[in-house]
């Protein structure tokens, strides 16, 4: 769940809240990329649309050079928090930018997105372009892996749900417009402040279904190499069948000089 608009009242929540999910998953995509070979090679990363860095602390945590990538700049300043000590190292840097069209003045052997970040791109045109600025910004033999939600997956966003506390009050309204193609999520909030009194914030973060043989052909025509969908559960190999998936990955590299 990423979007442009999160305010500083809604990254800490995002990061106690949704956190979890790139805690638990890091490890499994590092040690995946630590698979491959010349894994030795490929210890730089940009995490595009990277929140509140939970998956750059992981990598950073091992040895990784970690730049992280976001359009809000509430969500880097939480990051900020929970990485200070590299950044102050200089091995980490957090730069505000768009997932559609982002630059670097370096490269990278590793380009990850994940948690449907790039789901939330508009169209065809804006996925396509995130892949293009990807492939100038990675080194030759360079990854490409991301993370998108699938027809399955965006079911599951015609929910309510509700979460009641002292200190927050939080209501999470789904829907999926299967005719339109996109998913929305609207949480409303009452955040306890120092002052006892509640502060009220909402966010909507939006999903474009995208066709998935759709994706991996825009891939292959513009040249990536070693192209295929992998389950959430297992990186190393093909899914017999991404539909069935709630989230789908994307694994792919940028040929290197011949």
């Amino acid at each position: 769940m990423t979007t442009h608009g999160y305010s500083d009242a809604f990254a800490p929540i995002y990061d106690q809240l949704w956190g979890g999910w790139a805690i638990q998953l890091a490890p499994r995509i590092r040690q995946f990329l630590e698979s491959l070979p010349n894994a030795s090679q490929r210890r730089s990363l940009l995490d595009v649309c990277c929140g509140t860095g939970q998956l750059a602390r992981h990598f950073l945590d091992n040895g990784y050079r970690v730049i992280g990538l976001d359009a809000s700049a509430a969500m880097l300043r939480q990051a900020a928090l929970n990485i200070q000590p590299y950044l102050d190292a200089g091995t980490a840097r957090l730069v505000q930018g768009d997932a559609a069209c982002f630059t670097l003045d370096e490269r990278v052997n590793i380009v990850v997105s994940t948690y449907d970040s790039l789901n939330h791109l508009p169209d065809l045109a804006a996925l396509r372009s995130c892949f293009q600025s990807a492939w100038d910004i990675l080194a030759d033999d360079g990854v490409l892996l991301f993370d998108l939600n699938t027809h399955h997956g965006m079911e599951g966003w015609r929910s309510t749900a509700i979460e009641d506390s002292p200190e927050l009050m939080l209501i999470s309204r789904g829907q999926f417009d299967e005719a339109n193609g996109y998913a929305s999520l609207h949480v409303t909030g009452f955040k306890l402040t120092p002052s006892g009194l509640y502060e009220r914030f909402e966010e909507t973060a939006h999903n474009t279904l995208f066709d998935l043989e759709q994706v991996r052909k825009l891939l292959v025509d513009d040249g990536w190499r070693h192209v295929y969908l992998a389950a959430t559960s297992d990186l190393t190999q093909p899914a017999a069948n991404p539909e069935r998936e709630r989230r789908i990955f994307f694994i792919a590299s940028k040929p290197g000089v011949s």
